[in-house]
């Protein structure tokens, strides 16, 4: 690699670095704030707040990496530009297919981190992300010990307590149950005590009230008690548990059998096809997306004006491919064989980069035959 290479690859990853850390930085601070009043809401430590930051981030990265491999081609190819640079490289005969190969080599390594991230990272954090969720959703804490707040740990039921003491005694405790369409039971008691019976859970009430109403004659019964034990297992157990899916399986568990995979996952062979492929299309797409900046940049060569409009053109290039992108997934969702057009945004901005690249070419080999003549 000459220094010409090595210039313009150095600059390209430095400026990519540096707008994807702010990228990634801007769409975590949305989604913390989100994440982080659901989860302190529902009684969560801090530490699970972060554990489920980090398990999302590769997921929040594979998104904001075309994005930021886009702006540093277009930030260093207009410095470079200003500062008179490419002319002066253009001058000495470097042609833009040759300025082109270091940002072709810019959009390998982007597409490769992208690639590492789709196939292995994100099926990862994903499958361990769902199974917190599911331990989330079925622990106690997170559904009963949340103070002054009515709460639905499961449909029909309502938990109310005033109070936790630093013993775990719940005070003033609150229970409505109408899950059995015949009849409804509140309890009330002045203290509550959780306790484990191997794999179940009880809540022990003291010094209470209990009241029925029957449904069918609207007779309500009464009856103190001095200590009452209420199994609680069917409303913190959560009844949904982490199955197979396809965003958990990394793509080489996919790259055969698609109709036994289909079928374990309970999905059509499109589905696994659209999983699979919209993976190796999402990295073809970023090595697309440095080059479309760079050669649209190059056609509009330099103007005391700057380079808005050109900047304006693959901008909106680039929107017009990505919105294709979403497009394509409905046919090969119904035919698994119509896989290849998950690839067609690629293929155009590939074609619309050498259409740039040989007007690139032209316009310099004109500019030459005029220079020649005078």
């Amino acid at each position: 690699m000459v220094k010409i290479d090595r210039y313009m690859l150095s600059q390209l990853l430095w400026l990519f670095g540096f707008f994807a850390l702010v990228l990634v930085s801007v769409f975590w601070i949305n989604r913390a704030v989100q994440l982080f009043d659901r989860l302190i809401g529902d009684g969560q430590t801090a530490l699970v707040f972060l554990e489920f930051s980090a398990l999302g981030l590769p997921r929040l990265i594979v998104t904001v990496l075309p994005i930021a491999t886009f702006a540093a081609a277009i930030y260093v190819t207009n410095r470079l530009n200003n500062e008179s640079e490419l002319t002066v490289m253009m001058s000495t005969g470097t042609s833009p297919w040759r300025l082109a190969r270091p940002v072709a080599i810019f959009g390998l390594i982007s597409a490769l981190m992208v690639s590492v991230l789709s196939h292995v990272l994100v099926p990862a954090a994903t499958e361990q992300l769902n199974e917190r969720e599911v331990e989330i959703s079925s622990n106690i804490t997170s559904r009963l010990l949340t103070e002054g707040e009515f709460l639905s740990p499961a449909r029909g039921v309502t938990f109310y307590t005033r109070a936790i003491g630093e013993d775990g005694v719940l005070k003033d405790v609150f229970l409505a149950d109408r899950r059995a369409p015949e009849e409804r039971m509140i309890y009330t008691a002045a203290e509550a005590y959780l306790v484990r019976n191997g794999d179940g859970t009880s809540l022990i009430m003291v010094d209470g009230l209990a009241q029925r109403l029957t449904v069918a004659d609207a007779r309500l019964s009464t009856a103190k008690f001095q200590d009452f034990s209420f199994d609680i297992t069917t409303l913190v157990k959560s009844e949904a548990g982490v199955g197979p899916a396809l965003q958990h399986m990394t793509s080489d568990m996919l790259l055969t059998d698609w109709a036994g995979i289909a079928e374990t996952v309970g999905r059509s062979t499109g589905t696994v096809a659209e999983e699979l492929h919209s993976r190796f299309a999402r990295a073809t797409f970023c090595f697309v997306t440095a080059l479309i900046g760079f050669a649209t940049l190059l056609v509009g060569g330099y103007s005391r004006f700057g380079v808005w409009r050109e900047v304006v053109i693959a901008f909106l290039v680039l929107v017009a491919l990505d919105g294709m992108r979403g497009s394509l997934s409905a046919p090969v969702l119904a035919n698994a064989n119509a896989w290849p057009i998950l690839y067609l945004p690629s293929a155009l901005g590939g074609i619309i980069v050498l259409g740039l690249l040989w007007t690139a070419s032209g316009a310099r080999g004109q500019l030459r035959r005029l220079r020649g003549a005078t």
